[in-house]
Order: structure tokens, then sequence, then C-alpha cells
């Protein structure tokens, strides 16, 4: 956990070469549904960008290229925009999920049926921003973001549904795209601040973080895992030998099961997740289900978003069926690079006869390698389930944003964390049972 006000290179990402260069001259209408900061041409250089910031409270930077364009080549024109209107996504989305396929970092969580759907379902009237990035007129960077608060806050959209936070980035050209979009953010007065929660140590939006040039405060968020995506038998080497050998023992129970897999079609997904949100609700009814889960904001989210993700190809919906009658639904969120285990729903009786984390993960490799995908995320959670499977772990970040070197508010939006951070850890180790009762009232 940590607060800095200098750059700080992403975990396991090459150092990012410092910004250089001036502000341009920006046109900014308070207030109003479109904010336009216009950029000068500059010499082109194709896949070309600088990231990183000057000294903190400097002004944003805009860095020029550093290559002398050849006789007669036209001026590449960079701009940027804040826009405000409620139908901002709607409008974008051809050209946003365009962009999130030049992103290499991007998840589900950024793609246009995802926000798009969350927006209509959490969003608040007049509390969008999305900021825009375009590159001769080209969309090569873009942030969604929402207000919170009446003092200028922004965070991101989500809430505690998304595992994953970032903004879109050009691969060709994303260390200029981020000091762009950096520059853009609409953070000029004390009382503003932007949070970011769930930010891979290797997101997009870190070099954003870096491109900033007032205080910055990196902290760390959920512990994530992850499996590599490899064939079953070959997992299974991760485990101890007792426990590997009786996990080898159910895989061939459910083998020999006659539980049928089949995936979903767009048209079949509504369908599927009403399966799924009651399969998952019974599952957990002894133990509580997460009160939001049981909502018809959080159904209609995730029925019109996980719609959108199948029909694209960022997602898998698996039906199973045992003896004609659908016994588990598993939601599987894909990206370049990971598959994710988003959630699911098993019948109670089913998991007395299979091993359910068993018969999922078994599906789940087979279509994240046959799609070329590295690695099966097992996303946000801790659950005895995941454990059993020794995954790697990696945490999340929260980045924390203020304009110049005091921002006050954002100070003490990262001391807050902080605070509630140092509690939650005296609780979990100190005091477990008082854990168990403020996590089961949460559920209920």
């Amino acid at each position: 956990m940590t607060s800095d006000n200098q750059p700080r290179p992403a975990a396991n990402s090459p150092a990012r070469q410092p910004a250089t260069g001036t502000p341009a001259p920006a046109s900014r209408a308070a207030g109003s549904a479109t904010e336009t900061a216009s950029v000068s041409p500059v010499p082109a250089q194709p896949g070309a960008g600088a990231g990183g910031a000057g000294a903190p409270g400097a002004a944003p930077a805009h860095p020029a290229s550093a290559a002398v364009p050849s006789q007669g080549a036209a001026p590449e024109v960079w701009s940027a925009e804040v826009l405000r209107s409620d139908d901002a996504l709607d409008t974008l989305a051809d050209e946003w999920d365009d962009l999130a396929g030049r992103c290499a970092t991007a998840t589900s969580f950024q793609a246009a049926a995802w926000v798009r759907s969350w927006w209509r379902q959490y969003g608040r009237p007049g509390g969008l921003v999305v900021v825009t990035v375009r590159r001769d007129g080209r969309l090569v960077g873009a942030a969604a973001l929402r207000r919170r608060g009446p003092f200028g806050g922004l965070t991101n959209l989500g809430a505690g549904l998304v595992d994953f936070t970032d903004v879109l980035l050009d691969d060709g050209c994303a260390d200029r795209a981020a000091a762009e979009l950096a520059a853009a953010l609409p953070l000029r007065r004390p009382w503003h601040s932007l949070e970011l929660r769930e930010v891979h140590p290797e997101a997009a939006v870190q070099r954003v973080f870096e491109a900033w040039p007032g205080r910055r405060h990196r902290l760390a968020d959920s512990l994530c895992q992850y499996l590599p995506a490899v064939p079953m038998d070959e997992l299974l080497k991760r485990l101890p030998g007792r426990t590997a050998q009786r996990s080898r023992v159910k895989q061939r129970k459910i083998a020999e099961s006659g539980v049928r897999v089949s995936s979903a079609t767009p048209e079949q997904v509504p369908e599927a997740v009403r399966e799924l949100l009651a399969l998952h609700f019974l599952q957990w009814q002894e133990r509580g289900v997460t009160a939001e889960h049981r909502t018809e904001r959080f159904a209609a989210h995730l029925i019109e978003s996980t719609t959108g993700l199948v029909a694209t190809g960022r997602a898998a919906v698996h039906r199973y069926e045992l003896d004609g009658e659908p016994v588990a639904v598993n939601l599987l969120l894909l990206c370049p690079s990971f598959g994710g285990l988003y959630m699911y729903g098993a019948h109670p009786k089913l998991r007395e006869r299979l091993d359910i984390a068993g018969l999922l993960f078994g599906v789940a490799l087979d279509e994240v390698r046959g799609r070329g995908i590295p690695v099966l995320s097992l996303l946000r959670g801790q659950e005895p389930y995941k454990q059993r499977w020794r995954p790697d772990q990696l945490p999340n970040q929260r980045l924390v944003l203020g304009p110049g070197r005091l921002a006050p508010a954002a100070a003490a939006r990262a001391c807050r964390v902080r605070v509630r951070q140092t509690a939650a850890r005296l609780i979990s180790t100190r005091l477990p049972r008082l854990k168990e009762a403020l996590l089961a009232r949460r559920r209920s």
C-alpha cells in the first residue's frame, strides 16, 4: 500500500518514458453536456507515445512527438472531450467496442454491453462523465466515470459488481493517449478527486496514473486469484498428493455421471440467466445471498449485459443438465488475457452427487483453452472451493487522484481507505468471529 507523487511503473510492466511538451489551450463550458479540449496538431509518428508526468502540481502534460515528419506528411490532430449526457455511452457504443478490440488490457467489464447496461440500471441522471481522446478523429482513449457526492468526486462505473476497472487506450499510441486522457480529466478544484477501485497492476489506467501531474495514491484492493489454462490432468499436478488423488476420482465420477453441457446462444441467454439466478439463490439459501443479487435491477443488468457479451464473444453461459433437468448454470467472462468465473448457480442435490468446482472448472478450462486464452481467473474472493486448487494470487489496486500538490479531498479519501483497511485487518486477524457476524449481516 503506497502513496506517491512521482511516476510509478505498473507491476511487471516496462517503465514509461517521461512526457514532454506543454498543455494545449482548452476551451471548457462549465456545466455543459460536452467540454472540448482542443489540441494543436503535432507531427505524426505512428505507434509512438509518451507517458509519465512532470512534477506534482504542474500543468497537465501534452507530449509532442519527437520525430520530424517527412516532407508533405500531414500532422496528426489530437482532441479530447468530456461528455456528460446520459446517453453518451449509447452514442459511442460502436466506437467504444472497436477501441476495446485495440486495447490489450480491456476486460468484459469495459465492453459497451456491460457499461451501458450497468448505467441504465444503476446510474443516476446527470451523473455520467465520459472522457474521450481522439487522434485524427478516431477514438483512441476513453474512460467511463460517474459523479459521487456534490463536490466533484468521481469514481468508476460498476460499484461492487466489477472485478476489474480500467480505461480504454489504443495499443498503437497508448502512452500518448494516456497523457491526453489524464490532461482531460475534469479535476480542477481542490475538492475534486477520482477514485478507481479494483485496478489490475497492469491495467491501461496505470499509464494514466503515471501521467497524472497532481497528487496520487496507490493502495491495495481486493485479492484476485488465477489458474493457468491447462488440461485438468495437468492442473491437478498443482495439488498435494492425496488431494490430487481424490480430485482425480471426482473427475472420473463427473465423466461417468451423464451430465450434458451446452453453451447458450444470445437468444437463449435471458432464460439461462434466470435459471442461473434461481439456482444461485437455492444453493446459498442457508448461508445468505448477497442482497443486491436479489434485486430486479441486478437481474435486468445481468440479462442485458450478458446477452451483449455472448453476442460479441466476450462471455459464455454454460448450462448443465442431468436427467433432462437444468442442475447448474455458469457465467464465464472472456477477454484476451483471461477467462473469468463470474457467477454460477448449482442445485444442492447436484452437490451431493458431484464435485461442483471440478465440474465447472473443467468446462471453463476447455472453453478458455479452445479460444487461446492463457489464464482462468477465479476473480475476487477467497472461498474454500477456490483455495483447494492452489491458485496464484495477485491483489488489485485502488487509485486515487487529486489536482495540484495538496489535493485535500483526494488525500482525505485515501486516509479514510487506509483507516478502514487497517480496521478490517485487525478484525480479520484478532476478531474472526466478529468478521463472520459482519459478513452474515451484510449478506442478509
